[in-house]
């Protein structure tokens, strides 16, 4: 293995680990604070059960989030000091805007956690607003400048040197809004359907549980508003880089060829050698349409770009369709929880639907990891696109690779730990939470 493919091997599976976490860590602290409010509205005893089960995973990933996120900072000075020696200056603001938005969330999730019975109700419920909020915040500051990579703005490049540096225009960059809002919605159908999962699987096991019917019904309605938000918001993106980065479009596509009219492919396998796609669905002209609202608008297609500037098609246009599949199907899994709602409540109660929740749980963060590796993925073999190639960026101190098996090892034994912890947490519950003992509300 060389060093380019350890450096970004590595850089892979630390950015999949952590985005589980982050994804958790921010809305966790949502869900929680939700579910107090609801105490301090209502009175009713499930709804603080819930805000102090929640509060304590949301303690646990941010635990673990604090630490992916800060070997992240060190792996990008390891493995490519070149991008950082010229990045840093410019995207130095939004990381450290981060950094105060994390400080911010931790502080306050530290007053949350310690301050149940010490402080005036409103208060305590506050100072989980604040950790919520900057959550968010944190990873729109990261997504920020994740955003710049793609969109590289604020700064002039000559003879291989950033100057006349602007880093409020290179944090607002072009990509920035697009990447943020899809990656804060994917962030809540994620964290939302998999709570609902977990917890419609332990209702299988107690059918009458109100704990956990009322956690179910908390989480799925997050998820359910974000899951039928997110395809606006990927039309919005998938526009955007189509007039931004085109060849990553063409390769999530999986457009080979430059086509007026474009069609909507769906599924199939690309076939490299010949570049077509064998085994797909061809809806004709409806690319054109989606991408600009033309159905005889051309389409920029791989042939517009050299070989060796081509992202990796297999890879691009799997990882989409894994994406778009699974959004589709908990926007309509979230269609099903709304009619349910309104007209057959008893649906929402019957183990066919508490199974097929449990089923949804791993879905949205395999969504997540897809999406994650077509804007990464997608972007190569540029780091910053259009100005420096990632080659030119990884680091020259050898034996990299052990780098990696050393991060791989740590990476599993984290998860192990993860594991444990909520396991552990999941089986005490019917022990500290007085809800969770009783089966009538």
């Amino acid at each position: 293995m060389d060093d380019l493919s350890a450096a970004r091997l590595q850089m892979a599976l630390s950015l999949g680990f952590h985005i589980v976490f982050a994804c958790i860590g921010m809305i966790m602290p949502i869900l929680m604070a939700f579910s107090e409010w609801k105490w301090l509205r209502t009175g009713k005893q499930v709804y603080i059960d819930i805000a102090k089960a929640w509060s304590k995973g949301a303690a646990i990933f941010f635990a673990v989030g604090a630490v992916s996120g800060t070997v992240l900072s060190f792996e990008l000075g390891l493995l490519f000091p070149e991008f950082m020696k010229h990045a840093g200056p410019i995207i130095g603001m939004p990381f450290s805007w981060e950094g105060t938005a994390f400080f911010v969330e931790a502080i306050a999730l530290g007053v949350f956690l310690y301050g149940w019975n010490r402080l005036n109700k409103w208060v305590h419920w506050g100072s989980g607003i604040v950790v919520a909020l900057a959550g968010i915040m944190s990873g729109i500051f990261v997504v920020a400048a994740n955003a710049w990579m793609n969109s590289p703005k604020g700064f002039d490049w000559e003879n291989g040197k950033a100057i006349h540096v602007d880093p409020l225009a290179a944090m607002f960059n072009d990509a920035w809004l697009q990447e943020a809002l899809h990656m804060i919605l994917a962030a809540f159908i994620a964290t939302a359907f998999a709570v609902a999962g977990v917890h419609a699987f332990l209702l299988l096991k107690k059918r009458k549980s109100v704990f956990h019917k009322t956690a179910v019904q908390i989480a799925l309605s997050f998820g359910v508003v974000a899951a039928f938000l997110q395809p606006l918001s990927g039309d919005f993106s998938a526009k955007q880089i189509a007039n931004k980065q085109p060849a990553k479009f063409a390769a999530m596509e999986a457009l080979y060829k430059t086509s007026k009219p474009a069609d909507l492919i769906i599924g199939g396998i690309p076939n490299e050698r010949e570049e077509r796609v064998d085994h797909a669905i061809h809806i004709p002209a409806l690319l054109s349409y989606l991408t600009y609202g033309n159905f005889n608008a051309e389409v920029k297609g791989l042939d517009q770009f050299p070989k060796d500037e081509r992202p990796p098609v297999m890879v691009m246009h799997f990882s989409f369709q894994v994406m778009a599949g699974i959004g589709f199907l908990l926007a309509f899994t979230g269609l099903l929880f709304l009619l349910f709602s309104l007209f057959r409540k008893r649906v929402l109660s019957k183990r066919g639907w508490l199974i097929f929740i449990s089923l949804l749980t791993p879905l949205g963060f395999l969504a997540v990891e897809a999406g994650w590796t077509v804007t990464e993925v997608g972007r190569q073999p540029w780091i910053i696109y259009g100005v420096m190639k990632t080659k030119d960026a990884v680091s020259a101190m050898p034996g990299l690779q052990y780098s990696l098996y050393a991060i791989t090892v740590i990476y599993l034994l984290l998860s192990v730990l993860i594991f444990w912890l909520l396991r552990k947490q999941i089986a005490n519950v019917a022990t500290h939470y007085p809800s969770a003992r009783t089966e009538n509300d």
